[in-house]
């Protein structure tokens, strides 16, 4: 019997690559605590902003702290930090903010996982220790909740809490009571349906962000067509997505040949009459406003004004969605049935300036809940920036008055948690207690990173918590304004329960999941064929 041959054997096609065991494990490692890394200064009320400069001949500048905007923005390479990535985009998508919070939190606990298996504990080990801390740290944090849903009155006071705090970490922080108000005011007037779409923000360049206010009704970038009424009650409006362009002769890929300019404009006329009888067909739904989501040209415009009808074009895909949401009609692109046609109504159509431009504004729309918000600002950076922030605190509103649980903020939250999972390690015999230990200190390090990016000594700050927390001050935290340790009830400091819990669960998930990798396999690279046949 032949012996069987020591050489390595390669299985994979010329060009793959195989990272294995330890190499795999510490690239992994190394690709999402870079990512934490580049995000952590961004966190808490005194973190700081990054510059995105985007690629391409235009080069635009974002300016921003909010954690999913910066990891959308960079490429990376890493698979473990693309898991990450992924992650901030989830909780953005689910609650809307914590995004930096949960990348940290994520890379910090893979930063303590990679001590422990410097000292030779087995990834099953730490994952099972993890298992059991996340479980402990979610029942403490449940417990902690508070819930004021069946006092109106605190329940407003909660949400203008978690409205300011949510503000206090971006751009929007020095008017965080001014943006706090307009948007409780916004998200109350969603009757608790937590549809966002209602809700339109409009940026317009010029005057200070304290300008920004809360309209009630639909604002419309667009103009009105020539001629036509400026100011219109009791509306009827007929939202269409439909060509109104062809009083031309558009014959494409086609040759037309004549024996005379009469007969052109005979087809011209022919163009004419065509166009004409479709803007018959959309009056007899009997209305009195037409906003259309394609041009509108000359010969129609002067049509509908003949007729008295409004004519709004290129209002874009986005707005007319959402207007037609609002005014509870539909976006149709056919007209031979008006009985089946759904219009939108609203009680008052006119033109409003705003700054330096004109918008047409809806009032008395159908939807009552829809509004819009008015954002001013000096830069166009300032107003992106103001955009997402102002997002981010509608979406923590809008969960919570759903889920209507509170817990404090300013690093109490996870210093309570870290508490309850250490005692947790001490009553627990086994290897499994090093690896609940370390989720405590990973935790930990959420204040710590607070107070560090606010120039304070956060080793100080840290141990002056973690003491207070040990005599059951449990409602005690982080106060970045002096520097000191203080009650969040007094300084009003309140999060969503959603965004914590999510925070939570969605790092240690991702954490995990990356500490079982031991080996990384890339596909070998697509060769390119040269093209013997171009066109």
């Amino acid at each position: 019997m032949a012996s069987l041959s020591m050489a390595p054997v390669n299985i994979f096609k010329h060009g793959a690559d195989e990272e294995k065991a330890e190499t795999a494990r510490l690239s992994s490692f190394i690709g999402a605590i870079a990512i934490g890394d580049l995000v952590k200064s961004t966190l808490g009320p005194k973190g700081m902003d990054k510059i995105l400069l985007g690629g391409g001949k235009a080069g635009t500048v974002t300016v921003t702290n909010d954690g999913a905007t910066i990891l959308k923005a960079i490429g990376v390479d890493n698979p473990a930090a693309k898991v990450l990535v992924d992650m901030s985009k989830v909780q953005d998508d689910e609650v809307g903010d914590g995004t930096t919070s949960v990348t940290v939190l994520a890379a910090e606990l893979l930063r303590e996982a990679e001590l422990l298996i410097a000292r030779k504990i087995h990834p099953q080990t730490i994952i099972s220790g993890w298992r059991k801390a996340t479980q402990a740290a979610r029942e403490a944090l449940r417990d902690a909740a508070v819930d004021h849903s069946n006092d109106p009155a605190r329940f407003q006071e909660d949400l203008l809490n978690i409205a300011r705090t949510t503000l206090s970490s971006k751009l929007l922080t020095h008017h965080k009571d001014h943006f706090a108000k307009l948007a409780v005011n916004a998200v109350m007037r969603l009757k608790g349906s937590g549809n966002l779409e209602a809700i339109h923000i409009i940026k317009k360049l010029g005057g200070s962000l304290t300008d920004s206010y809360l309209d009630e009704g639909f604002l419309l970038d667009k103009k009105i067509g020539v001629n036509q009424p400026k100011r219109l009650e009791n509306a009827n409006i007929l939202i269409a997505n439909t060509g109104m362009d062809t009083d031309k002769i558009k014959i494409f890929g086609s040759r037309v040949r004549v024996d005379s300019t009469a007969k052109v404009a005979e087809i011209e006329l022919a163009e004419k009459e065509k166009m004409k009888e479709k803007v018959d067909r959309i009056l007899k739904h009997g209305i009195n406003c037409f906003i259309n989501r394609q041009l509108i040209y000359n010969y129609p415009e002067q049509l509908f004004a003949q007729a008295g009808v409004m004519a709004i074009e290129h209002a874009d895909f986005a707005g007319i969605e959402r207007l037609a949401l609002v005014t509870g009609g539909e976006i149709t692109s056919t007209f031979d049935h008006p009985e089946l046609v759904k219009l939108g109504h609203c009680k008052l159509i006119e033109e409003v300036m705003i700054g330096e431009d004109t918008l047409i504004h809806f009032s008395g729309v159908a939807m009552g809940e829809a509004c819009t918000v008015v954002l001013r600002g000096a830069t166009q950076q300032i107003l992106d920036e103001a955009e997402r922030s102002l997002h981010d605190a509608l979406c923590v509103l809008a969960q919570t008055v759903k889920e209507p649980r509170t817990v404090y903020g300013g690093g109490c939250s996870e210093m309570l948690m870290a508490k309850v999972v250490s005692d947790l390690a001490n009553r627990t015999p086994g290897k499994e207690s090093v690896a609940m230990e370390s989720f405590a200190k990973a935790l930990m390090m959420l204040p710590t990173i607070i107070a560090d990016n606010a120039g304070y000594d956060s080793a100080d700050l840290v141990a002056q918590l973690r003491a207070a927390h040990q005599e059951n001050k449990t409602t005690f935290g982080l106060n970045m304004s002096d520097g000191t340790v203080g009650n969040m009830v007094d300084l009003c400091i309140t999060e969503s329960f959603q965004v914590k819990r999510q925070m939570l669960l969605s790092a240690s998930e991702a954490a995990e999941m990356i500490l079982r990798v031991d080996n990384i396999i890339k596909a070998a690279p697509r060769k390119r064929v040269p093209d013997h046949h171009p066109c």
